[in-house]
């Protein structure tokens, strides 16, 4: 994706698909990840202490999970979310999955996951940590990934949408900011700069 700052007014929308439902099932509140995944938070959680990993265990495995969200966030917005697929076709697929966001940053409806995309999505990641963890141990670090994913998308909703008072909520926003509108090879961490410090990719 060009690193040049948009120029179109920050907080108008677009109709990206001609057929009624597909628009629709783009478009969806901030909270709906909320509701989705919190409970699957929950449930992961209660059970997999109900069924002996204790705990302290718990959390060592929650505080896993969660490390590896940080890494997958920064990942996929790098090298997914910004890479554009040769020709027009992957012109289109690449301003679905980002380019509209880019394009149109503060579009309200627009600022988290559909459920279309991420339910597939965690299953997927579900299966993928199966093939490294078990039983309890599965369920503790996907916890952490999956709160991981909540903060993740809460806090882009609240940075596009809120002014913040705290320092380091200011220093988030102004990172991400800084991605939209200075320099897109920059700051793909949005929750965290642990990983954009890592790779060198946080702005000077």
């Amino acid at each position: 994706m060009s690193a040049r700052p948009v120029r179109r007014r920050s907080d108008e929308s677009i109709r990206m698909f001609e057929a009624d439902w597909m628009e629709a099932l783009s478009k969806i509140p901030y909270w709906v990840p909320m509701a989705i995944f919190l409970p699957v938070f929950a449930w992961m959680s209660i059970t997999a202490v109900r069924d002996g990993l204790g705990v302290g265990l718990w959390l060592a495995c929650f505080a896993g999970g969660l490390a590896i969200w940080t890494a997958t966030e920064y990942f996929l917005h790098r090298f997914l979310f910004h890479w554009t697929p040769p020709g027009k076709i992957g012109e289109r697929l690449h301003f679905i999955w980002h380019g509209v966001h880019h394009d149109h940053p503060n579009d309200a409806l627009r600022l988290v996951m559909p459920p279309s995309v991420s339910v597939p999505l965690a299953y997927g990641f579900w299966c993928l940590f199966g093939l490294v963890f078990a039983d309890a141990t599965l369920k503790g670090v996907f916890s952490g990934f999956i709160l991981g994913y909540v903060v993740y998308d809460t806090l882009h909703y609240a940075l596009h949408h809120h002014a913040f008072e705290h320092p380091l909520f200011k220093t988030l926003k102004k990172n991400h900011m800084q991605h939209h509108f200075v320099s897109g090879a920059t700051g793909y961490g949005v929750s965290s700069p642990l990983w954009d410090v890592i790779m060198r990719t946080q702005r000077a």
